[in-house]
């Protein structure tokens, strides 16, 4: 993880993502702030995608340790 995924949280990069998308969807940027807007959404859909991922094995253990039980 980069230095700046680690200090954002899963919903502030949620919220990010979706400022990034309704700006790209209201086609009000050239063409250069279109392809930064696209460049910061990927970047932040993988934030997303790391914190959601993390949760997931975190589930999984919890549930594969009371199913030990």
């Amino acid at each position: 993880m980069a230095k700046e995924e680690k200090t954002i949280s899963y919903e502030q990069a949620r919220d990010e993502l979706q400022q990034v998308v309704s700006k790209l969807e209201g086609q009000t940027v050239s063409l250069e702030e279109s392809m930064a807007l696209w460049e910061r959404g990927e970047e932040l859909a993988k934030i997303c995608e790391e914190w959601l991922s993390g949760a997931r094995k975190k589930l999984d253990a919890a549930q594969s340790k009371r199913e030990a039980k």
